[in-house]
């Protein structure tokens, strides 16, 4: 994916500061530019990457997928259908909604199997803290 032009206007920033912002480490931005899921707005004169806004964005989707397991291909593939309903008429609108309902119902299940999980995690947590209560009353 080719750089895009940034807006008039628009603030661009260094890699460092887009990091803090979207709470990624620069190490994990470079490794999703390798990848092909962002690519920087504009290089600055002397080659450091600047970052707008609408790739802080893109960064956000591709922070709020990691932990729901999607892969780097499903990231891609879920930016490519963000990007094209942009410009969208409405045949290929109708085709990319579709696509995106796919990603909202894999994400939904995904989300319900890490609270099942979460679940089992907070009664094992419980489990062990009835037995520090436990034991820990019967030696004072």
């Amino acid at each position: 994916m080719p750089p895009r032009t940034p807006a008039a206007g628009s603030r661009l920033m260094q890699i460092g500061e887009a990091a803090e912002r979207i709470g990624l480490s620069i190490r994990t931005i470079r490794h999703y530019e390798e990848a092909g899921l962002i690519v920087p707005s504009a290089r600055s004169e002397g080659g450091f990457r600047l970052y707008t806004e609408p790739d802080l964005e893109r960064l956000a989707v591709v922070k709020r997928m990691k932990p729901l397991g999607f892969t780097l291909d499903e990231m891609r593939d879920l930016l490519a259908v963000l990007d094209a309903l942009a410009t969208a008429d409405d045949e290929e609108r109708r085709t990319l909604l579709d696509r995106l309902g796919m990603f909202h119902a894999a994400a939904a299940t995904r989300v319900a199997a890490l609270r099942d999980q979460l679940a089992v995690a907070e009664e094992f947590a419980g489990t062990l803290r009835a037995r520090l209560d436990h034991h820990g009353s019967c030696t004072t």
